[in-house]
């Protein structure tokens, strides 16, 4: 899971945390937690990859399926989140991606949308189903049923991509 916002008073960590114990009730999930505001990126791209860049982009390597915790800010997914999905590349090909979005009246759907055809230039495959939060309406346990069906997608492609590139090269 990615904690994308990076922003002091951000509700993003709270919501992880929150989808975090809804996942960990799965048999066959086992979690690692990418907060992007515990690494040092930086601002620019470098040449040579500082051993934040090679820690996040190795970290990203490793796991089977992801699920991206974002705010939207101005109709938009945040700039933190960008920098940190381009500082992989090769590492994000043939694996599923969930959206765990939230906003004020708008449950983040823009941002999602937006990271939508991020995901697919990098070959990944985003899940039609996400997880949506207004945080007008501060109702965290109701939406278990949409934590449910975004696991079972991911849970799902993420075993048959794993299958698939264990018997064949990704080819892109």
């Amino acid at each position: 899971m990615i904690i994308g916002s990076t922003r002091e008073g951000r509700v993003g960590d709270r919501i992880g945390r929150w989808f975090v114990s809804r996942a960990e009730r799965r048999d066959g999930i086992v979690l690692r937690v990418l907060d992007l505001v515990e690494y040092d990126l930086p601002a620019r791209y470098p040449k040579t990859p500082t051993a934040e860049v090679t820690e996040f982009a190795a970290a990203v390597g490793l796991a089977e399926a992801f699920v991206v915790v974002t705010p939207e800010y101005n109709r938009s997914f945040p700039a933190s989140l960008k920098q940190a999905i381009d500082y992989a590349y090769d590492e994000w090909r043939a694996k599923p991606v969930g959206f765990v979005s939230y906003g004020h009246r708008s449950d983040g759907i823009c941002a999602v949308e937006q990271l939508r055809p991020v995901f697919t230039e990098l070959h990944a495959v985003t899940m039609r189903d996400g997880v949506r939060l207004d945080l007008m309406h501060d109702r965290l346990d109701e939406d278990d049923h949409a934590v449910v069906a975004m696991l079972d997608q991911l849970t799902w492609w993420g075993l048959a991509l794993r299958e698939a590139r264990a018997a064949r090269p990704y080819v892109s």
